[in-house]
């Protein structure tokens, strides 16, 4: 006897990659429909997105090619009991985000809200009220950690329906089993027209929230025969006049680059930082450990804060704090025993989160959901 595929529902904003891989690979084990939202975003370049739907059906509610007025009915004809076992809401901040849980409400249809992470931080008596409002709306809730989760439960979430995943953009091909020998490094490097003997690598878009400020004013402080390579965009004035200010002629700003020429870089360096201001979760932190890079980042950084662990697999320093970014960045490179260490660890930990594991994990919650009676929990 065939065995009854889960019809899933699931609601985002934009068809970002790491999305899209996941959608296709969720929906080889169930019938998924996902609503985005729109079809672009202004702070992405177009050739960012994946609009390769193969195994899920996916639905815009507006883009080019459909009225912003139109999307509220448009997502009204997906909201209905009947059509699905599971409903998953992507986002509460939204406009379409908190139609989707008010309708669900009415309805009296229980959902689950996918949080990829969140930070508890001081805010007005009104916006918090607001928040909690959509969050504690939810049934059941997806986590990407710890940290993720005491936010949630900050906001009223039961922290007896909160199932945990493990967030990431990487597939388990993507993840190398050991790191990679030097001669290759040498290679990559090579091939890359890197020339400096020691490569620090960090990714982002050039935007003061990422914190690259912070890295350029390191620089100056660090041994001469050290790379830096920003990858991710084109530099603002900022960011130039800094570099050009501190003579950072060992500073190299890298273009946007494809995931396949992305991993060259990541390949050919020997440290991976992120000095961010603020990430709800920091996918790159995942694909530098996949390659084996030791990984440094801020207290401010989700993903730092659930995957790495002071000189274990990388450090995690204060926000907005050059002096100790700088010794720290010093401390690791100039130090072969513990980038062989660190390398090691990363790779060993970072195994569990791939696309096929996430996916497997979705299934089991979704399961695990639904034998609970889809009763609130609350």
């Amino acid at each position: 006897m065939q065995v009854k595929r889960l019809k899933v529902l699931f609601i985002v904003n934009i068809p970002s990659p790491y999305r899209v891989d996941f959608f296709n690979e969720l929906g080889k084990f169930c019938d998924l429909t996902v609503l985005f939202e729109r079809d672009n975003s202004k702070e992405r370049e177009g050739n960012w997105y994946n609009n390769n739907f193969k195994n899920f059906k996916g639905v815009f509610l507006y883009g080019k090619d459909s009225a912003k007025k139109n999307a509220y009915l448009k997502a009204l004809k997906y909201l209905k009991r009947s059509l699905f076992d599971i409903f998953i809401v992507g986002g509460y901040s939204t406009p379409i985000g908190m139609f989707t849980i008010e309708i669900l409400k009415l309805k009296k249809i229980p959902f689950v809200l996918n949080t990829d992470g969140g930070m508890i931080k001081q805010e007005g008596r009104i916006k918090y009220f607001i928040k909690k409002h959509f969050i504690s709306s939810a049934s059941f809730w997806l986590s990407s950690g710890k940290q993720t989760t005491d936010y949630l439960v900050n906001y009223g979430a039961n922290s007896n329906c909160i199932f945990a995943y493990p967030f990431t953009s990487l597939f388990s091909k993507d993840i190398l089993v050991n790191p990679i020998k030097i001669d290759l490094k040498n290679k990559i490097k090579s091939k890359l027209n890197i020339n400096e003997e020691k490569v620090i690598l960090s990714i982002g878009r050039f935007i003061d929230v990422k914190g690259f400020d912070i890295l350029l004013k390191c620089c100056g402080n660090l041994p001469k025969n050290y790379g830096i390579y920003i990858v991710g965009g084109e530099p603002t004035r900022y960011f130039l006049e800094i570099k050009n200010n501190l003579k950072l002629t060992n500073v190299h700003f890298i273009g946007f680059k494809s995931k396949e020429d992305l991993n060259d870089y990541y390949l050919a360096s020997d440290i991976f930082v992120l000095p961010t201001r603020g990430d709800i979760w920091g996918l790159v932190v995942n694909e530098a450990m996949a390659n084996g890079l030791p990984v440094i980042t801020t207290n401010k950084c989700i993903a730092g804060l659930e995957l790495i662990v002071n000189n274990i697999n990388g450090f995690i320093v204060p926000v907005n704090n050059t002096e100790i970014l700088t010794n720290k960045i010093i401390e690791v490179t100039e130090n072969g025993e513990m980038l062989k260490r660190m390398s090691k660890n990363n790779i060993e930990k970072i195994q569990t989160y791939s696309i096929e594991n996430m996916a497997y994990e979705h299934m089991n919650i979704f399961n695990t959901i639904l034998n609970k009676g889809n009763k609130n929990g609350k």
